[in-house]
């Protein structure tokens, strides 16, 4: 992978040390959430907690497509 800034057709390029996927670590409760496609309510939120604390990671795929 590229370190480099520089300028192509789409526009500047952002260096890959910024760049990450987000699986370095778990998502918060509010992001599990969302990606559930609901709305943040505090019972929720504290399902999300659980499936997190309970399942990590894996729970959380559970809900992607």
């Amino acid at each position: 992978m590229s370190e480099g800034t520089g300028d192509d057709e789409w526009g500047p390029h952002t260096p890959d040390a910024v760049l990450h996927t987000g699986a370095e670590e778990l998502p918060d409760p509010e992001d599990v959430v969302l990606a559930s496609g609901h709305d943040i309510t505090p019972e929720r939120l504290e399902q999300a907690r659980r499936l997190l604390e309970e399942e990590g990671a894996a729970g959380v795929e559970k809900l992607l497509p």
